[in-house]
């Protein structure tokens, strides 16, 4: 069977009510599909491989914490593409990479050769096989019951579906890291927002679990701000639900008040206090809370030069790494990918300021490597994006850190969750107990 073939079979499909798949769409992941999904041929033009397996090649000596090495740092840019030669390459581009490109001569991307570095655990690929028949979306979409483990829907039907992969992508099981939030204003002023702590640890990827034994909440996240001393304390804690049986619950420490309340009001489109207000909530790790009120729609599988593998990037000093309209394109790395497309317009009788959104995914691993945000107008807005960090020791691609917004707009953008120049990477750490994401906790945290 053709990889086209299998595409235009998944499309054909899009708009069924969900159910589980068969056995013989499990059998397709040992043989034309990677085991998350993805087509393991490359392209006919040869400038996309095929996949081989996901990199897990640590450097002698790598101590969890540490600033993980670029392995591909002795090759060169394959070309550069900017405002004088956009037309050439546009259609391989999403709309808030081709808005930068207008609004600035001197920004432009650099494609390197591609890596399919994507993937998991083979037990994450037993459980991905498993969910193919036992999976299926509930809450009209906007939930999940009988996933555990795995990509839960790797041959998607719908935008729904694949919006759930990205939210129940490989990226470990417990992971800890220091982290900090710079923004660049108008005026090419770049300061610092926000310096944290954030953990993160996700029940549904418990090796020794199962779906049986698996509670209702899929991911716990905690993040406890450091600097500057005005916001020292504050925290924000988040327990993420797979459906409406486990509804998502988050909290907040604020220093002033010296006590934690529940902060609903942390999602949508309120402006994101971490980021001094240049980002929204739900962009935060490229997606974050309830997208409801959203109606998704899965466009199609496409070429696109995307974000990849940016070690290099992630190892570098800000002063270097954050300039003041953009960040510096000799330190991040662009690869031409697959990317599945999700177009996300507001919903009959819901508000957000974002009127419309599309999600560039990656083939490989499911995450939301890019997203073009249009205003209510329909011209193009926000430009959000994630630098993705090779991590061979999880082994995974992870794409919830180095994550931004560019304003295309005012001007304006952020750097999230950089532990450029910072003591600790992203490591994985061992499991810790339901109380450490306990309101309590998170109070203890934030008075001391």
């Amino acid at each position: 069977m053709k990889n086209i073939s299998l595409c235009a079979i998944v499309l054909a499909f899009a708009s069924i009510p969900a159910w589980a798949g068969s056995a013989e769409d499990a059998a397709l992941l040992k043989g034309p599909l990677t085991p998350l999904g993805a087509e393991r041929a490359g392209n006919k033009e040869g400038t996309i491989p095929a996949w081989e397996g996901v990199y897990s090649k640590s450097p002698a000596g790598y101590k969890p914490g540490d600033a993980r090495a670029d392995p591909f740092a002795a090759e060169k840019p394959l070309l550069s593409i900017s405002a004088k030669n956009l037309d050439q390459y546009s259609s391989k581009l999403s709309a808030g990479t081709i808005a930068l490109m207008k609004k600035y001569p001197a920004y432009r991307i650099d494609v390197y050769p591609t890596h399919r570095t994507g993937g998991a655990p083979n037990w994450v690929y037993e459980n991905t096989a498993k969910n193919v028949t036992r999976a299926k979306t509930v809450d009209a979409g906007y939930g999940v019951e009988g996933a555990y483990g795995g990509i839960p829907f790797p041959l998607p039907k719908s935008g729904y579906e694949a919006i759930w992969n990205h939210r129940l992508a490989w990226i470990g099981e417990t992971a800890m890291y220091a982290t900090r939030t710079w923004i660049v204003t108008p005026d090419g002023k770049r300061s610092l927002a926000n310096e944290a702590e954030q953990t993160v640890q996700r029940p549904y990827y418990f090796k020794d679990g199962s779906l049986e034994k698996m509670g209702g909440t899929y991911q716990y996240g905690r993040l406890i701000t450091r600097a500057p001393a005005s916001k020292a304390g504050e925290g924000i804690l988040a327990h993420d639900g797979l459906n409406s049986g486990s509804p998502r619950a988050l909290w907040q420490y604020l220093v002033g008040q010296r006590r934690v309340r529940r902060a609903p009001s942390v999602a949508y489109d309120t402006p994101d206090s971490v980021t001094s207000g240049i980002g929204l909530f739900d962009e935060a790790f490229m997606l974050f809370g309830p997208i409801d009120h959203h109606e998704l729609k899965l466009v199609g599988k496409k070429e696109m030069y995307i974000p990849y593998n940016n070690n290099r990037a992630a190892a570098a000093k800000i002063a270097d790494l954050v300039g003041p309209q953009f960040l510096n394109p000799d330190l991040v790395r662009w690869e031409l990918h697959r990317v599945w497309e999700v177009e996300a317009n507001v919903a009959p009788g819901k508000r957000h300021v974002v009127a419309k959104r599309r999600y560039y995914l990656d083939e490989d691993t499911w995450q939301i490597i890019q997203v073009d945000g249009y205003d209510a107008q329909g011209q193009i807005w926000r430009s959000n994006y994630t630098l993705t960090l090779l991590a061979p020791d999880l082994p995974a691609l992870v794409g919830s850190v180095m994550w931004g917004t560019y304003n295309v707009q005012t001007g304006a953008y952020l750097l999230n969750a950089a532990s450029n120049e910072m003591p600790m990477q992203y490591k994985s750490i061992a499991r810790l107990p339901v109380s450490y994401f306990g309101p309590e906790e998170l109070a203890n945290q934030g008075s001391r």
